[in-house]
C-alpha cells in the first residue's frame, strides 16, 4: 500500500490496468469470504467462540486502527492532487470519507465490543487501507464526470445518507440495550430492527450500492459486492443467533432484507 502511494504522488495520472486488476481483486475476496465463512463467522464480536481468538486488543482500539487508513489515505490523496477541482469527484470523495471518519473517531470511541483478535483487526486493516487507495486513486486520477449531474449521481447519493442514517441509528439501538460492563444479549428493537435482525448491516450495504450508482464505477461496485459478501452473511447468522436464544423472537423478523430474507 505505502509503494501504491508513493507511486501516486510522483506520477499523477490514471493506471487504469491496476485500478481493473485491484477492483477484481476485492470482488474475489469478497467472494472468498461468502465460500470461506459459509458455516463460521470472522472471530470477533459474538462469533468469538467460533474459533480461537489468539492474541486480542481493545475493541476501540482495534475498530481505530483498522478503519483509519480509508480515512487518511483518500484525504492525502486528494490534498495532495495536482488535477483541477471538481465539484463531483471531491463530493464522492468526501462522502467515502464521511463514512470513515465516523466509523474512525465516532464509531471506534463509543463502541462496546469484545477485545478483537489481532489477525482480524490486520485483515481489516489491509483491506481499508486497499479500497482507501482505490477509491482515491480513482475518482481523482480516472473518473470523468458531466458539468451536469446525472439522475444516477443524486440518486445513489441519496441512498448512501439513507443507508449512513440507518447504520448509525442501529448502531445507536445497539449500543444502548445493554449498560457498560454488561455481557448479556439482548433482543434489539425500534428502527429497521423492526423487519430485520441486521438493521445495521443492511444500512450499511445500501449506502455502498448507493455510492456504485452515484459514482458507476467499477471500484464502487467491487467494494459493494465484497460488503454485500462479508456483511450479508453476518446478518444471517446474528438472526439465526437471535432465534436459537430467544424462544419469544419475533418470528416475521427477517435477516437482512424486509419481508424476504
Amino acid at each position: 500500500i505505502v509503494t501504491l502511494i508513493r507511486l501516486e504522488t510522483c506520477k499523477m495520472h490514471c493506471y487504469e490496468d491496476l485500478v481493473n486488476f485491484l477492483s477484481c481483486g476485492i470482488i474475489l475476496m469478497g467472494f472468498w469470504h461468502l465460500v470461506h465463512h459459509k458455516k463460521t463467522q470472522a472471530s470477533y464480536g459474538r462469533h468469538m467462540g467460533v474459533c480461537r481468538p489468539g492474541k486480542t486488543i481493545p475493541a476501540k482500539l482495534a475498530w481505530f486502527l483498522q478503519e483509519m487508513p480509508a480515512f487518511l489515505i483518500p484525504l492525502f490523496l486528494m490534498l495532495t492532487s495536482d488535477k483541477p477541482f471538481s465539484m463531483g469527484k471531491n463530493l464522492l470523495l468526501g462522502t467515502f470519507c464521511i463514512h470513515y471518519f465516523h466509523r474512525t473517531f465516532i464509531y471506534s470511541l463509543l463502541t462496546r465490543g469484545t477485545p478483537f483478535p489481532l489477525c482480524v483487526m490486520m485483515a481489516g486493516g489491509f483491506t481499508c487501507s486497499l479500497n482507501g487507495f482505490l477509491q482515491g486513486h480513482y475518482l481523482l486520477h480516472c473518473a470523468h464526470f458531466d458539468d451536469e449531474w446525472s439522475l444516477d449521481f443524486l440518486l445513489g447519493l441519496l441512498l448512501f445518507y439513507v443507508g449512513m442514517v440507518v447504520n448509525i441509528h442501529s448502531d445507536y439501538i445497539l449500543r444502548n440495550l445493554r449498560k457498560p460492563g454488561e455481557a448479556i444479549y439482548m433482543i434489539p428493537t425500534g428502527g429497521l430492527f423492526k423487519y430485520v435482525s441486521g438493521a445495521n448491516y443492511l444500512g450499511e450495504i445500501v449506502e455502498w450500492f448507493g455510492y456504485a450508482l452515484a459514482t458507476w464505477s467499477l471500484p464502487a461496485l467491487a467494494f459493494a459486492v465484497f460488503s454485500l459478501c462479508f456483511i450479508g452473511p453476518r446478518a444471517y447468522y446474528h438472526h439465526r443467533f437471535y432465534q436459537e436464544k430467544f424462544k419469544d423472537y419475533p418470528k416475521l423478523r427477517k435477516a437482512l432484507i424486509p419481508f424476504i430474507f
